[in-house]
């Protein structure tokens, strides 16, 4: 029998015991309350046995926590986990996706603020224009597998910049590459940019006006339609004009304040779930934003 305890080593989990801890005690209640609500619907009503009578679960809320995150850290199987934790295959599978949704569904954790958690892309540009914070917002991909051949929107996911089938993040940090906001991703033909509209980032612009978002050169159309807010770097003249020094030296130092969503996304890519998804499609946003908002917990606590 495996020692439950050395599975919770952050060497698997890919978090501090202490960030386990309060992991534990912000989700082990709505975990219960969702629990209940399911058996309350499946009842039709209200329990007739005292609390505490009947089954008991085979995994406590601990240990479904733990293999969710060795999953989503190393990708294991949900037929190893099983093994590990000796339950059946089925009972790690729902485990699994119970917890994904409640890491998924935490928000992002904001500098000085314990309490706060950004959930919208409006949460994050009301909070960038309380505190001044100017945001980087950039796009990643995540390779997927290819579609069942024959099925409708086939083409959708095939990348015009990866050549792979792909979905995209896109990904807002702030001036530390601390994580504030991710989608729910676009499928991988989708423009960078259209993948910023359709998250509805136009209607933050013109809601919160004193916000800037510093963008590489891959959104040059909304650096167009919110001039002086969407900010991407100086374009270089044509190959008869002379490229002007502080021109360069605009460009360089751009580059150098955007660099930091970079490091955030480098820092989501760590976690080897999202090196190349080998499962559901559908379940990959909430995997994402799961991964996401453990990493935005880490980087606020380092």
């Amino acid at each position: 029998m495996v020692d439950r305890s050395v599975l919770a080593h952050p060497l698997f989990t890919g978090v501090s015991r202490s960030h386990l801890s309060s992991l534990v005690a912000e989700l082990a209640r709505p975990w219960v309350v969702a629990v209940e609500g399911r058996r309350h619907q499946a009842r039709g009503g209200a329990r007739k046995r005292a609390p505490g009578a009947g089954a008991r679960h085979q995994l406590v809320f601990v240990d479904r926590l733990v293999a969710t995150l060795i999953h989503l850290r190393h990708d294991l199987p949900h037929a190893v986990l099983a093994l590990l934790y000796e339950v059946d295959r089925s009972t790690m599978t729902r485990a699994v996706g119970e917890v994904r949704r409640l890491l998924a569904g935490r928000g992002f954790a904001v500098p000085e603020r314990p309490g706060l958690r950004l959930r919208t892309l409006e949460d994050v540009f009301a909070y960038a224009q309380a505190e001044g914070v100017r945001l980087r917002l950039d796009a990643t991909e995540v390779q997927v597998r290819r579609p069942t051949a024959g099925r409708g929107g086939r083409r959708a996911f095939v990348s015009g910049k990866k050549k792979q089938n792909t979905m995209k993040a896109t990904v807002i940090a702030d001036h530390h590459g601390r994580t504030l906001w991710t989608d729910a991703l676009r499928p991988g033909r989708m423009h960078d940019a259209t993948a910023a509209r359709t998250a509805g980032i136009a209607s933050c612009f013109h809601t919160f006006g004193l916000v800037q978002v510093l963008l590489d050169d891959g959104y040059l159309g909304l650096s167009r339609d919110h001039r002086g807010k969407a900010l991407t770097q100086p374009r270089k003249p044509g190959a008869a004009l002379p490229f002007l020094e502080h021109n360069e030296r605009q460009r360089h130092e751009h580059s150098s304040q955007r660099i930091t969503v970079e490091h955030a996304l480098a820092d989501h890519k760590r976690w080897k779930q999202l090196t190349r998804w080998t499962h559901r499609r559908e379940n990959l946003p909430a995997t994402y934003q799961a991964i996401a908002a453990l990493v935005s917990d880490r980087n606020i606590t380092a």
